[in-house]
């Protein structure tokens, strides 16, 4: 007989998203996800001017904190036909490679690593040990056996203190933890270098962006200027600050980031065969280098693999209203023409009808309705989005640049081609996207400083800046590849002002419930055939969630599969003190 199990909230840091599993001799035969909050943006900014949308859906995310704003302005840009000039273009890059580096780093070390790193038995290291390892695969200076001797004191302290915050409650000594003390104390000591290096490559969007969270985005550009004298534009001084920050953001992926993830991946090289999915995988592409709308000229290309096929990429078209529909069959909206109808986004609805069960509830009635997530299909298809298509479609469109660093990769570990396909393909692909962006990300710095020095200071085309040069209708959509995959928005313009708006996010392609054919999304099918030792500590669940890195929306309250309230956190005012 199966045995119903639930993760809720699954995520490590934000949420909601619960998983629900069955699982039956050991393996998960079946899984539903659900979002248990719901986002309204798109109702919000309905009726607003359209150069201030990007502003609103920026804060659809506290986590990607540039990528709906780009992708708002995109649209715009899109719908109005603004062209901007290319060092706006390539600042928009630079913030988005200082993104890349930033997320996936953070992902890695501080949402995903505890899966497989054990923090408890780093006690057990010897750091002399733990430094040879390190200097083995990496010429990183912190590798002294006395840096490590440190860090062992330091987590000994913390550890004996009782007071484990974050590594509360996790899976030390599960059955599934591989990795030796060394390995995990020296995983331990990167974690805690990169909470602090993750605090010194936001500054690239504070400099450019005026600020970080949510930097400044501009429709036609950037709303910074280039003034190498002036102590208040992005003067020498700014640039060369941010030229600093990338080389030290791309030696830290170089030297710290990639050596731990392939020194821990070759202890679980049996995940390559965990986590497969359907096998479709879409990219929308990121790094324009001749324009938005030149989808060739992007250094991630844009396509869809279908069914693993690494010999065929097929092409997208977002404006085509047959291509990219969503259903909300078991999600909590309705459609004015029917929910079991589909709707392109252009024509998109945010109708928010909540009939599922009031928390606390054992199960999700999974005969209804039981997600928050809308469920998008391509020509009707599930697509799994975030790196591993990023990098699969590179490598099957023949750029020698990615095939080259999947070689690297698969070489190293010494597996075939076909482990890219699952849970530990997704986490290296991540780290791959991260390395390519680090170079990527000083060439468009570098070429940014050469087009100052030959005197082009332009940052912004301000030619179709007021309404009364727009057309009375317009529509547009602006795309690109967040770090969690294919985002776009949709705009629809009637008499200046929003008429409609959507946003299919990564997690809506990735998280959705089943479609009206009863076809699964990438979190419910790459469940499916998952080993699970320990039903009451289902770490592998968590294994293959988080290498999607989910992202929802940061939660506030807790609450155990019994409804017993954990926590809570409360915004306290002027009034309250």
């Amino acid at each position: 007989m199966a045995e119903r199990i639930v993760v809720d909230p699954i995520t490590r840091i934000e949420g909601h998203l619960r998983i629900e599993a069955e699982v039956k001799d050991g393996v998960i035969t079946d899984a539903w996800s659900s979002s248990t909050m719901v986002r309204g943006i798109e109702n919000i900014v309905r009726g607003r001017d359209p150069r201030d949308v990007w502003a609103f859906v920026q804060r659809t995310c506290g986590v990607c904190t540039t990528v709906h704003a780009l992708a708002s302005v995109r649209a715009v840009e899109d719908a109005l036909d603004i062209a901007v000039p290319p060092n706006a273009e390539l600042v928009r890059n630079i913030m988005v490679a200082a993104l890349y580096m930033h997320d996936h780093v953070v992902h890695f070390y501080h949402l995903h690593a505890l899966d497989w790193v054990d923090v408890v038995n780093a006690l057990q290291a010897d750091p002399k040990a733990t430094s040879e390892l390190a200097q083995s695969i990496s010429n990183w200076p912190k590798s002294s056996p006395g840096y490590f001797s440190d860090i062992k004191k330091r987590l000994t302290k913390f550890v004996e203190s009782g007071q484990l915050g974050i590594f509360a409650n996790g899976y030390w000594g599960h059955p599934q933890m591989k990795l030796p003390p060394e390995a995990n104390l020296m995983a331990v000591a990167h974690y805690l270098e990169a909470l602090e290096w993750q605090k010194e490559i936001v500054k690239v969007h504070t400099i450019f962006g005026g600020k970080n969270p949510h930097p400044n985005y501009l429709v036609g550009g950037m709303a910074c200027a280039i003034n190498t004298e002036s102590p208040g534009g992005i003067n020498a001084e700014r640039l060369a600050y941010v030229g600093k920050l990338m080389e030290e953001g791309k030696r830290f992926v170089e030297q710290v980031y990639i050596p731990d993830l392939l020194a821990i991946a070759s202890f679980y090289k049996d995940w390559g065969a965990i986590g497969k999915g359907f096998g479709n995988y879409m990219s929308y592409g990121e790094y324009p280098t001749n324009g938005y709308r030149d989808v060739s000229g992007f250094k991630f290309p844009q396509g869809i693999i279908l069914d693993r096929d690494l010999t065929k990429v097929h092409e997208i078209n977002h404006r085509d209203n047959e291509e990219i529909r969503e259903f909300i069959n078991n999600s909590w909206y309705d459609y004015s023409n029917g929910n079991d109808e589909s709707l392109h986004p252009w024509d998109g609805e945010t109708n928010i009808n909540y009939t599922g069960p009031k928390p606390p509830y054992e199960h999700l009635d999974i005969d209804q309705k039981y997600s928050f997530i809308k469920t998008p299909r391509w020509k009707g298809m599930p697509m799994e989005v975030g790196p591993l298509s990023r990098i699969l479609v590179g490598y099957a469109s023949g750029d020698k640049e990615i095939q080259e660093e999947v070689g690297a990769v698969l070489n190293y570990l010494d597996v075939p081609a076909e482990a890219l396909f699952s849970t530990l393909g997704r986490t290296a692909a991540r780290g791959l996207c991260a390395k390519l962006s680090a170079r990527w990300g000083m060439d468009f710095y570098n070429q940014l400083l050469t087009n100052i020095k030959n005197g082009d200071t332009r940052m912004a085309n301000m030619e179709r800046w007021e309404p009364k040069s727009w057309p009375k209708e317009a529509k547009g959509v602006g795309y690109m590849e967040a770090p969690r995959g294919g985002l776009a928005h949709w705009i629809r313009i009637e008499d200046e002002k929003t008429a409609n708006y959507q946003q299919v996010v990564p997690t809506t392609w990735n998280g959705s419930p089943r479609d009206p054919k009863g076809q699964r999304s990438p979190y419910e099918s790459t469940l499916i055939g998952t080993p699970v030792a320990d039903t009451e500590l289902p770490l592998e669940i968590i294994r293959t969630i988080h290498s999607f890195d989910p992202c929802l929306a940061c939660s506030v309250h807790l609450y155990d599969e019994h409804g017993k309230h954990i926590s809570q956190v409360r915004n306290i005012s002027a009034c309250d003190v």
